[in-house]
């Protein structure tokens, strides 16, 4: 998770308490400021999101390792067992 992604997803969650707090008070404002700094979080989260996706580090999906008989007698043991 890089830098991007976490302040998208502070100021996200900022937008939102804002937002809802305007709604209370009845405060069209607030409201709108909420709003705004909730969309500008979005799209920095998904700014964040996209660099991670390719970066050259960020972690690629991978197959766990498969077993594999060292005896191919073992492997016969193993399948009639099911």
């Amino acid at each position: 998770m890089n830098k991007d992604r976490v302040e998208g997803k502070v100021k996200d969650v900022a937008g939102r308490v804002e937002r809802q707090a305007g709604e209370w008070t009845d405060d069209p404002k607030k409201q709108v400021e909420g709003a705004a700094k909730q969309v500008q979080g979005k799209v920095q989260n998904a700014w964040g999101k996209a660099k991670d996706a390719g970066s050259k580090d960020a972690p690629r999906e991978q197959k766990p390792p498969q077993r594999v008989p060292n005896d191919p007698d073992e492997e016969e043991s193993i399948s009639s067992h099911r």
